[in-house]
């Protein structure tokens, strides 16, 4: 992520649950995903399950840019006003 994306998810999960559960879940999918890439030979397995925890991400990622391009809109809707 980049550093204006993180500062709004820190500026807005305090208040928005979903973003907060989505970047929570982001995380998480983070851990696992570079737990499993340490692994000098992943299983079937394994590997379907790296296949599964990168489609999450990127779904949760996706989801969390929607709601980061609103607050985006809001801000600029907000500067443009004054």
């Amino acid at each position: 992520m980049e550093p204006k994306d993180m500062q709004l998810i820190e500026q807005h999960s305090t208040h928005d649950a979903t973003l907060a559960k989505l970047w929570q879940e982001h995380v998480v999918y983070e851990q696992q995903l570079d737990k499993l890439e340490r692994k000098p030979y992943l299983t079937t397995d394994e590997q379907v399950e790296r296949n599964r925890l990168k489609k999450l991400k990127l779904a949760g990622r996706d989801r969390i840019e929607t709601i980061l391009a609103q607050y985006r809109s809001s801000i600029q809707a907000k500067s443009n006003a004054g």
